[in-house]
């Protein structure tokens, strides 16, 4: 896959190429990652890019010209053009995956007080990463980017992305690390049980918990099935040791780390 950042100020992703995943991805040729000067796409002689906004008001508006020039020339055939902008739909993860199904992807980083109206005919989708203001479009393509590549076959283990949040609509269950007592808090025991599947239901409890708390809207949504009401019942009763997990804490006492 590749990704072109249409930027005025590539050397932004220097440390982003050269870090952990992205690193491993670019260098295992994974994804093909670049970085495009729109600066270096213009005609003046003084080298801007950007001029008041017609009709008169605050700050600068990138032009058009260097824009469009910059744009045709990084472009591929089957390339999908994004423009970060407040007005854009907001970024979910199901647009990370159909992205990472593309074939090349052009994220165009806007700057200043904004770019000339008429750019926006050139783009292919207008994309927000949240409702708040940044100095550009830098980051907003960062996180894209990131989001994107580490959905690409290969760029990490596939069962890293299984049961991540968003993945399958909940928010992700609590992960712990050794030791088993910190600072007065202890890892649940039936991590340490080794029941696979009562594991499984605690981890789902957990994700169900934790959503309905902090994301009812995707809670909302969430197909349940039969054996998922289970759980939320011992959820709306407060049953914190239903009969599986004590089974499975009996027999799998000999797996319970103390220290």
């Amino acid at each position: 896959m590749k990704i072109k950042v249409l930027t005025l100020f590539p050397h932004f992703y220097d440390s982003f190429l050269d870090t952990s995943i992205i690193k491993r991805a670019v260098g295992k040729g994974i994804v093909d990652f670049s970085a495009v000067d729109i600066r270096s796409f213009t005609k003046d002689k003084y080298g801007r890019v950007d001029s008041a906004p017609v009709g008169g008001g605050a700050g600068l508006i990138e032009q058009l010209q260097p824009l469009v020039d910059c744009l045709k020339a990084s472009k591929g055939p089957n390339a999908h053009v994004v423009f970060f902008t407040p007005r854009g739909h907001t970024y979910k993860e199901e647009d990370a995956v159909r992205f990472a199904k593309m074939d090349e992807l052009i994220l165009v980083c806007g700057h200043y007080e904004g770019v000339d109206e008429r750019f926006l005919s050139y783009v292919d989708e207008e994309l927000s990463i949240g409702d708040y203001i940044l100095t550009g479009g830098e980051i907003p393509a960062m996180a894209v980017a990131d989001s994107v590549i580490r959905l690409l076959p290969g760029a990490i283990a596939s069962e890293s992305l299984e049961d991540e949040s968003f993945t399958n609509g909940l928010l992700e269950y609590p992960q712990y690390a050794e030791p088993y007592e910190y600072d007065g808090m202890k890892i649940p025991d039936i991590l340490y049980s080794g029941n696979h599947e009562a594991i499984r239901k605690w981890r789902k409890k957990e994700a169900f918990r934790i959503t309905r708390e902090r994301r009812p809207d995707l809670y909302a949504q969430y197909p349940f099935t039969k054996a998922d009401k289970k759980l939320i019942r011992e959820l709306d009763e407060g049953v914190e040791e239903p009969d599986w997990l004590k089974k499975a804490l009996q027999k799998g006492h000999k797996f319970i780390k103390k220290d």
